[in-house]
């Protein structure tokens, strides 16, 4: 398994795991009122915005089989995304589910990615892995390769978001160098937990 930084052409491949894993890890194909509207939310925005940054993970044949992306700023994400790109890539489209509702309600919502602790972890990731890519240590090495990228970025911190049931994924984070901020106060669902890593030089991790 090779890891390299995300570019441009590896969009499509993006949008199509995150489609592939976007419920809770399984495929969501039909879930939403087209194939594209998730990963418009959760993926490839962090593609086209200034602070957006990402590696991802090669199978053998070549292909993109997982990604880490985000942004190294999340205040200025999230005030773009509001702003411009989801009333741009939204368009006309009008919910037709249950899962579009919740989907559209969030992706309009300007405080919906502020955390409370943002200041001191500004930058925030996404890690989606197709099952050949899942239990070989590929998530890890995402990880890792994304502190590399967010260190010369000048980040000293990052969070994420999880959600309290999916103990495999509580797991990795902290086996990853994650800690657990069960005080943070933001915009979180309860049934969520934000998890946030210094990166700073010099910072332990899970190295």
């Amino acid at each position: 398994m090779r890891i390299r930084e995300i570019t441009a052409a590896d969009r499509d491949s993006v949008a199509r795991i995150c489609r592939l894993t976007g419920r809770g890890g399984d495929d969501a194909t039909g879930d939403y009122l087209d194939d594209d509207v998730l990963a418009d939310v959760y993926a490839t925005p962090y593609l086209e915005h200034p602070s957006g940054f990402g590696v991802v993970a090669l199978g053998e044949s070549g292909d993109v089989v997982g990604y880490l992306i985000g942004t190294t700023d999340t205040e200025g994400f999230a005030r773009w995304f509001v702003s411009e790109w989801w009333p741009r890539v939204s368009g006309s489209k009008v919910p037709l589910t249950p899962a579009d509702v919740s989907l559209f309600r969030g992706a309009s919502d300007p405080d919906r990615m502020l955390v409370s602790h943002r200041a001191r972890y500004p930058a925030h990731l996404h890690i989606d892995l197709l099952e050949e890519a899942r239990g070989a240590g590929t998530g890890r090495r995402l990880v890792e390769a994304a502190v590399v990228v967010l260190r010369e970025r000048g980040v000293t911190g990052v969070h994420l978001v999880v959600s309290a049931s999916n103990d495999g994924a509580i797991a990795f984070y902290e086996r990853t160098g994650f800690t657990a901020l069960l005080d943070d106060v933001g915009t979180v669902p309860g049934d969520s937990i934000v998890y946030a890593r210094d990166v700073s030089p010099g910072d332990a991790g899970s190295e």
